[in-house]
């Protein structure tokens, strides 16, 4: 099944590729990854680049994206580009002035869908994460912190995730990618290893059953894996 035609329509009549490359990466090495990797997702596949300003990338990805324009490999509407409004420009105001510095850098006219990175807003400064003389994060005028145990379990150890992905012969990350998009959500695969990037692109080379979708259901346990405090 080819990746680039599984989409899920939007509110707004547009379509959004359900697979997509996340750009994230550690601060110390996001620039060379970006560079690295991007192009490599594009050249395996991947349509949907999901990128924010956050991330410190964003001219990087664009310098990639162009480069597989420049060389054929794409055109820009085969590119659903995803930017992200960070939480220190919410202020109405702002919100327009990130965008244009995100399309500036990724050296776009547009991006395909512009989103509020996280629901929580932080004082409005150069700073991404601005922090009191405590240590603490600064915020403007929603207060929403979130907490998460560290000791909190392996996802991907899982065993019933584990047994799902032996009986289909697949790996466990897969499993619970295809597992998202059999439920309908647009998920984001980050890729920082050229083998895992051609493999997410497998996805859509099966499909759980509804036995094995209910097994993954029943493992909800109310947590929160992401840490923002």
């Amino acid at each position: 099944m080819d990746p680039k035609q599984q989409k899920v329509k939007l509110n707004d009549g547009h379509f959004i590729p359900v697979l997509g490359f996340g750009t994230y990466a550690p601060e110390e090495v996001a620039k060379m990854e970006a560079l690295e990797f991007t192009p490599f997702s594009i050249e395996v596949g991947f349509r949907h680049i999901d990128c924010a300003h956050v991330y410190q990338n964003e001219e990087q990805v664009g310098q990639a994206i162009q480069s597989k324009i420049a060389d054929g490999t794409v055109k820009r509407e085969d590119i659903f580009c995803t930017s992200k409004l960070w939480c220190t420009s919410f202020r109405p105001e702002l919100v327009r002035p990130a965008l244009e510095k995100s399309l500036k850098s990724l050296q776009l006219d547009y991006v395909d869908l512009y989103i509020i990175h996280f629901p929580l807003a932080l004082k409005p400064g150069k700073e991404l994460f601005p922090k009191d003389e405590n240590g603490k994060l600064i915020f403007d005028s929603v207060d929403l912190c979130h907490t998460v145990n560290p000791n909190h379990p392996v996802l991907l150890e899982d065993p019933v995730l584990s047994a799902i992905a032996q009986k289909h012969k697949k790996t466990a990350a897969l499993v619970a990618l295809r597992y998202q998009i059999q439920r309908g959500v647009v998920v984001l695969a980050k890729g920082n290893n050229k083998k895992w990037i051609k493999e997410n692109i497998q996805v859509f080379d099966f499909e759980l059953t509804p036995e094995d979708m209910k097994a993954i259901d029943g493992l909800n346990r109310n947590i929160r894996y992401y840490e923002f405090h």
